[in-house]
């Protein structure tokens, strides 16, 4: 009880420092890049007084792609945070359970046979590709929980049937890669890898209303979450439909990945590491984990793309690179530890 006292002690407060960190890692973002732009003249360009280069490297390109990377982040930390409680299991990671793989091949499959019959869409055309996603998503979902289901779904069955259905994902993405054109396999190739790719504001009004609609939504559930921690006899024992909310919960999970798969790629480690370091600092009632996890979620992945855009500037690295390079020991260390 003295730990989860001590745990509690100023969730908010965490919360606060968290949105502080974002802003000031989402300034220095802005300045950082091929081409430097220095504070002053980033505070010049957002009331008006900046040069047409700035304007547009600012507007066009920079600032699209950090809301996208804060709408990731967040996306696929809550994603992550709500498959751990979901399944039990600290392991538990979108990308890990095949989610991620799923959605995956469903957009490569798009791309691959109706990519050119969506321009008579309009804009509409922007939200086809996460409905792609959803749909890859749910498919990889509803396999891992029919296949994992035996009088019940137990925590570790879902994570192993997760495991080999990632996999098999993965060999079909492959097999579907070898048969591209060499444009379109190395576009795939470094989407897959974890790309911010879309980095204009249509990208950004493909991904915010999923997010904006989603993490509320979990939010609303996370006292369920906390009840199913107890365990399954316990939370029916309590009047919750355990299935029922186990469903509710899973589905939430795979809209928030596939929604963030869609515009960010296979983003890998991060809905493992987010929800464990937000845990680590608030502890593990869900009313205020999902929030710090979100905050932890999108800092860690505004960081990394904000790395991989600089470190080897004019190149880039895929972030979802770089967040694999900082998320494997961490997953390593997990999995010694359990």
């Amino acid at each position: 009880m003295e730990l989860v006292k001590k745990t509690y002690k100023s969730p908010f407060l965490i919360m606060f420092i968290l949105a502080l960190l974002i802003l000031l890692t989402f300034f220095i973002s802005l300045n950082t890049g091929y081409i430097h732009i220095s504070p002053i003249n980033v505070i010049k360009t957002f009331i008006g007084a900046g040069t047409g280069q700035d304007q547009l490297v600012l507007f066009e390109f920079r600032l699209p792609r950090m809301i996208i990377a804060l709408l990731i982040g967040a996306g696929l930390a809550v994603s992550g945070a709500i498959l751990q409680g979901v399944s039990q299991n600290g392991l538990a990671d979108p990308g890990i359970l095949g989610i991620n793989a799923g959605a995956g091949l469903a957009v490569v499959l798009f791309i691959f046979f109706f990519q050119g019959s969506t321009s008579s869409l309009g804009i509409l055309s922007i939200f086809v590709m996460p409905m792609a996603a959803l749909i890859g998503g749910a498919f990889a979902a509803f396999l891992i929980y029919a296949l994992a289901w035996k009088k019940g779904v137990t925590p570790v069955r879902l994570v192993l049937v997760g495991i080999g259905i990632n996999a098999a994902f993965g060999a079909a993405l492959i097999i579907f890669q070898l048969k591209m054109s060499p444009r379109d396999f190395m576009q795939a190739t470094v989407w897959l890898s974890g790309s911010i790719w879309g980095t204009n504001w249509k990208f950004v009004l493909t991904t915010l209303p999923w997010i904006l609609i989603l993490l509320p939504l979990t939010v609303y559930k996370s006292r369920y979450l906390n009840v199913l921690n107890l365990g399954d006899q316990m939370a029916t024992g309590l009047g919750v439909a355990v299935e029922k909310e186990r469903r509710i919960l899973l589905l939430l999970a795979v809209a928030l990945a596939s929604s963030c798969v869609a515009v960010g790629g296979g983003i890998a480690f991060l809905g493992l590491v987010a929800p464990h370091l937000a845990r680590r600092i608030v502890g593990p009632k869900h009313q205020v984990l999902l929030p710090t996890t979100a905050l932890m979620g999108a800092l860690l992945l505004l960081v990394a793309d904000t790395i991989g855009r600089t470190i080897l500037s004019p190149s880039e690295i895929p972030v979802g690179l770089v967040v694999s390079i900082l998320g494997a020991p961490y997953f390593i260390y997990l999995l010694v530890k359990s």
